[in-house]
């Protein structure tokens, strides 16, 4: 997963994202509310944790301005030292998913992100075949089907295809799509994500004029594969 931390304590923001890491998820991290805000224009993320009171915006305002400007539900996890029954109550009845109280334990905090990870995110890995109409992914021999007929695609563009599909609806950053289909790496920028876009549009038939789904770009940010309505 591709996480938000939003930690004012160094030392406790440090460790977090060390666990994170560990786990196999991607993490930045910011220590001032209006931050990570700002990021949210350019950058998606799968999953926030936000602590309470730190400079800027509080964890609770940056809920609320998430909730009510981001058109995903975006899983919120608060990890904070309020752990007044009132906070909590208030948390999740604000919109966030969970609630942890500091000072937190490795494997409690990492079985709740997952936990919200499959609540979000039902589809799961032993699924085989996604089926997208009037598209069909095979996961188990990698091939993609378009009205039947199998598209020819590469490693990475099938890999691709399958995190847009399963993300449907959502903006994606560049940065997002890079770092969960590519993985970090230092020679790979976002022009690489902008040309396999461009192959994939072209070979599943994704351009504006689609009647089925549609493979947009959405200025200064990313890209949104979204179904036609009928």
């Amino acid at each position: 997963m591709r996480i938000a931390l939003l930690e004012d304590d160094p030392d406790q923001a440090q460790l977090t994202e060390l666990w994170l890491s560990q786990a196999g998820h991607q993490t930045l991290v910011f220590n001032n509310g209006r931050d990570i805000i700002r990021r949210t224009f350019t950058e998606s993320f799968d999953l926030l944790i936000l602590d309470w009171l730190v400079p800027g915006m509080s964890g609770l305002e940056v809920l609320l301005w998430v909730r009510e400007n981001i058109d995903w539900p975006i899983p919120i996890l608060f990890i904070t030292q309020r752990d007044s029954e009132t906070d909590v109550v208030t948390a999740l009845e604000r919109g966030a998913d969970d609630y942890m109280a500091k000072p937190i334990k490795r494997l409690e905090m990492l079985a709740r992100i997952n936990v919200i990870s499959r609540r979000k995110c039902p589809e799961e890995n032993s699924i085989r075949m996604i089926k997208f109409h009037p598209y069909v992914i095979d996961r188990q021999h990698r091939q993609v089907t378009h009205e039947g007929n199998h598209v020819p695609l590469t490693d990475k563009e099938f890999d691709l295809a399958l995190f847009l599909f399963r993300n449907s609806g959502r903006i994606l950053s560049r940065g997002h799509i890079l770092e969960s289909v590519w993985g970090r790496s230092a020679a790979i920028n976002t022009r690489t994500v902008d040309t396999h876009i461009s192959r994939l549009r072209r070979k599943l038939s994704l351009s504006t004029d689609s009647t089925d789904w549609r493979l947009i770009a959405i200025y200064q940010h990313g890209y949104r594969l979204e179904q036609v309505s009928n």
